[in-house]
């Protein structure tokens, strides 16, 4: 991982301190990029412990749409708690329901992304419209009256799973550079204990290689404790993709808006400056994650059903663990 210590060392000669809602300044840099090939390892941080079984819990929690840190705990990830329960902006929230809840945060958007339709059948090609929208699976929920300088019409509505999506396009159209997915929902931003950080996720598939990739845009990163999660979290998802798939994950690419180091955690990175990385270790899935170039079968049903025990990691050589607290 010398990219990433790289990246660390970079913000301290080129970031600059700014202020932020959090009230820890930063060491902020604007855009930032680091670049893994998977065949040769797994981008696991090896200069502290990493919190390996908590960043795939996280993972599996996403992938189930869960909203309450509750659920995430019971997945060995506690990193939610904070947000959920010591956030004052969101305790005072009227959309948080009660206590552990999280709102519409990531795998909400990425499972359940609310897509409306507004359709005004009295237009020429407006029967046309509903009835395509009803075939594509969506639902009327009713109508909505014409007000000054409004639209009036039939309001339509699904919930698009975004991931599944993504993967039924990799099997049937691999070539197509639209297999993307995202979290930020401009109409839910208040209804999320935190709006989301990392926000696009693209595959991209070489059929003649039988290879996938993925590039993730971070739109703010917590370099110090965010990063080496965001990290394994996004190899994992790319690994299994692959699994479900049938195809060798390789180019691993992450692009970062605001790469910043928060003032507390200073010391923590600067004594893993001063530790040499350990040879990267290598992502073992379980086998009893069905692998589609083995069986021939797609089963994507397997996104809900992975446990954090089906990742592990073999070889992962690491210095000491090093706590820092986390900005709220």
């Amino acid at each position: 991982m010398k990219q990433y210590l790289d990246l660390v060392q970079n913000i301290f000669d080129n970031g600059s301190w700014q202020d932020n809602r959090t009230g820890v300044r930063t060491l902020s840099l604007p855009g930032a990029m680091l670049r893994f090939d998977l065949q040769q390892g797994f981008p696991a941080i090896t200069t502290k412990k990493l919190a390996f079984k908590s960043a795939v819990g996280e993972l599996v929690g996403f992938m189930r749409a869960y909203r309450s840190a509750a659920d995430f705990r019971a997945l060995g990830c506690k990193v939610w708690d904070q947000n959920a329960n010591e956030n004052a902006q969101w305790l005072a929230n009227p959309y948080r329901l009660q206590e552990d809840d999280l709102g519409s945060v990531y795998g909400v958007q990425w499972r359940q992304w609310p897509a409306y339709k507004l359709i005004d059948p009295g237009q020429p090609q407006g029967q046309a419209q509903v009835a395509d929208a009803l075939a594509k699976g969506y639902q009327q929920i009713g109508m909505l009256e014409a007000a000054s300088g409004q639209q009036s019409g039939v309001l339509m509505y699904k919930a698009i799973d975004q991931l599944r999506q993504c993967l039924d396009t990799i099997v049937k159209d691999p070539g197509n550079r639209r297999i993307l997915f995202h979290g930020w929902n401009w109409a839910q931003l208040e209804e999320m204990a935190l709006p989301p950080c990392h926000l696009l996720y693209q595959f991209l598939v070489d059929k003649s290689k039988g290879e996938i990739s993925l590039c993730l845009y971070i739109r703010s990163n917590d370099v110090g404790l965010g990063t080496p999660f965001n990290l394994t979290e996004g190899a994992a998802l790319l690994h299994l993709v692959g699994r479900l798939t049938g195809y060798t994950p390789r180019w691993f690419t992450y692009f970062i808006g605001d790469a910043h180091i928060y003032e507390n955690h200073v010391d923590m990175l600067q004594e893993q400056l001063q530790r040499a990385p350990f040879e990267a270790p290598k992502l073992v899935l379980s086998d009893r994650i069905p692998d589609y170039a083995v069986t021939g079968k797609y089963e994507p049903e397997w996104l809900e059903k992975v446990e954090p025990s089906d990742f592990s990691l073999e070889g992962y050589q690491h210095h000491a663990h090093i706590t820092a607290p986390m900005a709220v």
